[in-house]
Formats: C-alpha cells, structure tokens, sequence
C-alpha cells in the first residue's frame, strides 16, 4: 500500500476546479494507492532513484513520483493535457 502526496501545486489547481471534477480526480488519484502504475499511467523519466509517470484523468494529466523505497507516490502537477508539461 503507497500513500499518496499533493504538492502545493497540484493541491492549488485542484481547488479552482469544479466540486464534481475535483472529486472525480481526487478518486482516481486515490487508485494510485493499491496500483501505483495503473494501465493508463505512462512511463515518462526518471529523477534520482524516481520512475516519473504520467496519469490520464480524462481531459486532465496528473504528473507523479513513485519512490519505491518509501512507498510514497507524490502528485507534483495536475493541469489540462495541454498545459500540464508547461
């Protein structure tokens, strides 16, 4: 089981949005928990010992960290598709 981390950032964009996206969102990113690389998520790069993912939530992207030695998944950006590299 991994927990599962928001950065500031992605706590912030999280908050503009409307109640049902957030939720819808906040539940997807809660699957991460038991399945830290669901079949939607995509191998993007590695920082230190880090595998980079990116996840598909519909018309958003969430951009996350999985340290495996911690068991810790950190959100560090969640944006529309075509911002969320920015």
């Amino acid at each position: 089981m991994y927990e599962v981390h928001l950065s500031q950032n992605a706590q912030k964009f999280l908050d503009k949005l409307q109640q049902d996206i957030q939720e819808r969102i906040t539940e997807r990113l809660k699957n991460l928990k038991e399945n830290p690389v669901p079949s939607d998520a995509k191998f993007i790069g590695r920082e230190n010992n880090d595998k980079i993912f990116r996840y598909r939530i519909g018309n958003f992207r969430a951009l996350y960290k999985l340290k495996e030695n911690e068991n810790t998944i950190l959100i560090s950006k969640i944006d529309k598709r075509d911002k969320v590299y920015d």
